[in-house]
């Protein structure tokens, strides 16, 4: 059965006029007619069967439906030649991963150990974004994700990385001329707190049989890393897992105030979708990862 899908001239004339809002600019760009282009458009709403743009004497302007497939295809096209240029650079050689990764856990933990799964797999390329929410496979392009949290997500495969053990920190000059902090003490201290985790605190608390009213008061950061650096410059204390800060606490930029790690529930993994299962390349690399979670676990 013939797919119902336009020709790709349709779909790159219809981005350009989308993303330019004008007809004249996106001819320009692809070195056609404005005739050309309105044949274009006009063919593709035909198919469509929907109006892509209202026209008037002014210029065109996007409607709601044309907004939401401009989007859209601009994905698809991007995917597309993004693939392309890489079959062309590697000649059909090797494959590529597209992987979804928590921002602190990518630059901290993952990436000084990346150059090694490079050295060992010269064909296969592991290109990195950052998502920080859960998100669903069958809506992006990637073929796996490294996510913190404790719920389950739908269609994947979980492989369990690394427990997320939190511990307080703080810049040493903060708590000059002691070396540690009774915990009770702790609440004296600005409390720095993670928006993703609103009850951080108060769990850490809670597991010291402590009660602190101001638990979930102080300033709010969305990633470790800059929880890290907002405790470095002595704005507060911080639960931070110490494998992110390993560098900061050898240098003797952060300290850990009270020596009671907390596991916190959440663990890091690695989520494959049921779908791309059968990747030799996500194969290779789940492999890999898995040994390097557990060779940091045996340390």
């Amino acid at each position: 059965m013939r797919r119902k899908i336009p020709n790709t001239w349709t779909l790159m004339a219809f981005e350009a006029a989308a993303r330019h809002q004008s007809f004249t600019k996106a001819a320009s760009e692809l070195a056609l007619t404005q005739s050309a282009v309105c044949r274009q458009v006009a063919g593709l709403e035909e198919f469509l069967g929907v109006q892509l743009f209202l026209r008037s004497k002014r210029g065109v302007l996007l409607t709601e439906a044309g907004l939401t497939y401009s989007r859209q295809v601009a994905v698809r096209l991007n995917s597309v030649e993004r693939d392309t240029l890489e079959m062309m650079a590697r000649r059909g050689q090797g494959g590529s991963l597209e992987l979804a990764v928590v921002p602190s856990f990518a630059t901290r933990w993952l990436l000084p150990r990346l150059a090694s799964f490079q050295r060992d797999y010269p064909d296969i390329t592991v290109n990195l974004a950052t998502r920080t929410r859960a998100f669903l496979f069958n809506d992006t392009e990637f073929d796996a994700a490294i996510h913190c949290g404790k719920t389950a997500w739908p269609g994947v495969t979980t492989h369990d990385l690394l427990s997320e053990n939190l511990v307080a920190v703080c810049s040493p000059a903060l708590i000059a001329p002691a070396r540690y902090l009774e915990p009770e003490q702790v609440q004296n201290y600005p409390l720095l707190q993670q928006s993703t985790r609103p009850y951080a605190w108060r769990e850490w608390f809670d597991s010291l049989a402590l009660k602190v009213e101001h638990d979930m008061t102080g300033g709010r950061y969305e990633l470790f890393s800059m929880l890290s650096q907002a405790a470095i410059h002595g704005m507060g204390i911080a639960l931070i897992p110490p494998f992110l800060i390993e560098d900061e606490l050898k240098a003797g930029l952060l300290t850990i105030a009270v020596p009671h790690p907390f596991l916190s529930g959440n663990r890091y993994q690695l989520l494959c979708p049921e779908a791309r299962s059968e990747s030799a390349a996500l194969i290779q690399f789940r492999e890999w990862l898995l040994l390097q979670a557990a060779s940091y676990r045996e340390q």
